[in-house]
């Protein structure tokens, strides 16, 4: 794929950014479904490691400049855990090569949806440290976990199956060449 059309495809899923956030709070699925990591891990899926670290830093951070959303306590351990995303899931994508890509769109999605939680965590207890309230472990397991557990299921369903669909209709290049039926 060229670079054009990789920096196209990363703006789309940057403008995505805006736009899915405001769209799933205006229904009040945002929280819980976690709009804006999808794409980002979109991004990082297609693009790899370098676009989707980019995407990981800007949608947020144009995002909030745009719509407000997310706030700037937000924003500050969100920037760092979409960038991970971003970057471990095309680093991964690279990497990974079982000759199945649903089994590398897994073994992509599901480290580099833990690595930016645990990122997105410390920094957020990073933040606490010298505050007056306290960061734990319970409430980064609630907070990256069990509040976003339909968001994370959401991502694991829609993602694998819309970089097949990106693939099937020809807009990126196939992983793994067709193979021809034997007749």
């Amino acid at each position: 794929m060229s670079s054009v059309k990789k920096i196209c495809i990363c703006a789309l899923c940057i403008a995505l950014c805006c736009v899915l956030p405001t769209a799933f709070h205006g229904l009040g699925l945002g929280a819980a479904l976690s709009p804006m990591h999808l794409p980002v891990l979109l991004c990082g899926l297609i693009c790899g490691w370098g676009l989707g670290a980019v995407c990981g830093v800007a949608g947020p951070i144009l995002s909030s400049v745009i719509t407000g959303m997310p706030g700037a306590a937000m924003l500050m351990h969100m920037v760092p855990e979409l960038c991970v995303y971003g970057l471990c899931a095309g680093l991964l994508m690279k990497w990974v090569r079982t000759g199945t890509l649903y089994a590398d769109l897994y073994l992509a999605l599901v480290p580099a949806m833990l690595l930016g939680r645990v990122v997105g965590g410390a920094v957020q207890a990073l933040e606490y440290l010298g505050g007056t309230e306290s960061y734990s472990l319970a409430m980064w397991v609630s907070g990256y976990f069990v509040g976003t557990l339909p968001g994370i299921l959401l991502q694991l369903v829609v993602l694998p199956a819309l970089v097949l669909a990106v693939m099937k209709a020809g807009l990126i290049p196939a992983r793994y060449p067709m193979k021809k039926e034997m007749v």
